[in-house]
Order: C-alpha cells, then sequence, then structure tokens
C-alpha cells in the first residue's frame, strides 16, 4: 500500500535512492556474472546465448542454445545439476571478486532449473501423500539449498511441515505432519 503525498513527510526522492542503488547493484551483478559466464563460453567453444532478468531484488541468468544447438550445453549441467551448481558458485564469486559483495543470483542453463522444479514439486507432493497416508515422517534424497528451499514451500503450501537435516552434500529434507 502506497502512502499518499499529503501524509508522509518524506521525499519521494529520498525514499527511492536506496531501491535505485539496491537495482543498480542487482544489474551490476548480473552484467558481471554474465560477462564471465560469456568468457568461460568462449574458452569451452561453446554456443550459448546469456538471458539475464531481475526479479525480486535478484538476478537470474539463464545460457539457452542457440538455434541448431540443442544438447550442446547439457555437459555445463553435469550429473543431477552438479556442474550448474559450480558454475553458479563460480559466476558468485566472479561478482564478490569485483564488487565485494556477495551475490544471490541463480543461473540456470538450458531450462534445467525450470523442469527440475517441477520435478520437485512432483517429490514434494508424493513425500507429502506418504505422510498423510502412514503419519511417519518422510526424508528425501539430498539436495542442494536452491531445490531444498523448492521443496519447503511446496511442503509448506501442503499444509505440512518439513526440516532440513544433514550437514554438507548430504543436507536433505524430512516431511512431517505439521502436529509432529
Amino acid at each position: 500500500m502506497q502512502e499518499s503525498p499529503a501524509v508522509s513527510s518524506e521525499d519521494p526522492q529520498e525514499s527511492s535512492i536506496p531501491h535505485a542503488a539496491a537495482a543498480s547493484r542487482v544489474e551490476e551483478e548480473g552484467d558481471i556474472a554474465a560477462d564471465y559466464l560469456e568468457e568461460l563460453l568462449d574458452i569451452a567453444d561453446l554456443d550459448g546465448d546469456i538471458d539475464i532478468e531481475i526479479r525480486s531484488g535478484r538476478t537470474y541468468i539463464s545460457i539457452v542454445n542457440e538455434a541448431g544447438a540443442e544438447g550442446a550445453l547439457a555437459d555445463l549441467i553435469g550429473r543431477d545439476g552438479e556442474g550448474l551448481e559450480a558454475l553458479q558458485e563460480l559466476s558468485r564469486l566472479a561478482v564478490l571478486s569485483a564488487t565485494g559483495n556477495r551475490s544471490r543470483l541463480v543461473l540456470d542453463i538450458s531450462g534445467y532449473r525450470e523442469g527440475r522444479a517441477g520435478e520437485l514439486k512432483g517429490i514434494a507432493e508424493e513425500a507429502a501423500r506418504k505422510v498423510r497416508e502412514s503419519g511417519e515422517p518422510v526424508s528425501l534424497d539430498a539436495m542442494s539449498a536452491y531445490e531444498r528451499k523448492l521443496v519447503h514451500d511446496t511442503v509448506s503450501d501442503l499444509g505440512l511441515h518439513s526440516e532440513s537435516e544433514g550437514e554438507g552434500t548430504r543436507r536433505h529434507i524430512v516431511v512431517s505432519s505439521p502436529s509432529a
């Protein structure tokens, strides 16, 4: 809800400065990461288009196949998205090195994350069904922090409880009933 200028004693330009600075910082992160990834694609002699999108104060970068080069980027994704996660972390480090600021950018390659999000929703729904049927908690396989967030959100939307357990690469989610 916006305040009416008659009620607010704050100068509208002053209140937009922090927002504008944050937007500028996020755009800079996207540009730095995109330059880094473009260099990487050139070194690896891979063709791909890089798209940058800013949503909710977060940078989303997608590398997509150029026409006729379907599957050329699959090796970058790696087994279970491990290569994608590594490239995302390297991109974040490139931003940190250039700006001194940590980045929360999200990298996707050839729509892998979108497809994986659908899979994760199905996994969460199946776990919820099992919890409702048995009343027992259900442990899921280990997954990345980003994937765990998607599962936590889905489980919450289904009215159940979820909690991350474990450390490092073995960190996973346990789904249970709200009263457990």
